[in-house]
């Protein structure tokens, strides 16, 4: 199944929006394209911990994770939970509608924590002019993020809250 999120590459004071697709599929292995840097490749242990820490499962198949645009080299851990929460929902661990109107950034800890990450207002700016209704970052960066006009902004703490808003039970 593919399902896509979104996230936001930070470039200096500017953000551009970046589309994370999942597709969870046949074989074993699970690949990060879309010119990814070394930091971006390393997500997939951390998600996975994440998840397992979490109390879901990271699929047994094949997994694809492309990052486009593919011109744009993505940087940093920020995007850990974007593509937990994309290996989910592709994976059918999770079920939501809220993915196509949210901009999602944020690092995870093995324990399925979130960590703060850098650039949280060239996010929420970009996400608004972008006409996203959504920004999901870790509570550090929510009072940054939420100076933002018509934009709703929430700090999560952890990645099983993240699904509880995303499914509607939190």
């Amino acid at each position: 199944m593919l399902v896509k999120t979104y996230g936001s590459a930070v470039y200096g004071i500017s953000a551009q929006l970046i589309t994370v697709e999942v597709d969870v599929g046949q074989g074993a292995k699970t690949q990060i394209i879309g010119l990814p840097d070394n930091a971006v490749k390393e997500s997939q242990p951390r998600v996975n911990a994440a998840m397992k820490n979490s109390g879901y499962t990271y699929p047994r198949k094949g997994v694809v994770i492309n990052m486009a645009p593919a011109d744009i080299k993505k940087e940093g851990s920020a995007y850990d939970l974007p593509i937990a929460i994309g290996v989910m929902a592709a994976g059918e661990i999770i079920t939501t509608e809220l993915l196509e109107e949210t901009i999602i950034m944020g690092e995870l800890s093995l324990d399925g924590s979130i960590l703060p990450i850098k650039g949280a207002l060239p996010i929420a700016i970009q996400a608004q002019k972008d006409g996203y209704k959504k920004l999901i970052v870790p509570a550090e960066n929510a009072r940054e993020a939420a100076i933002v006009k018509d934009l709703e902004v929430y700090g999560m703490t952890g990645l099983k809250d993240v699904v509880e808003l995303l499914e509607g039970t939190k």
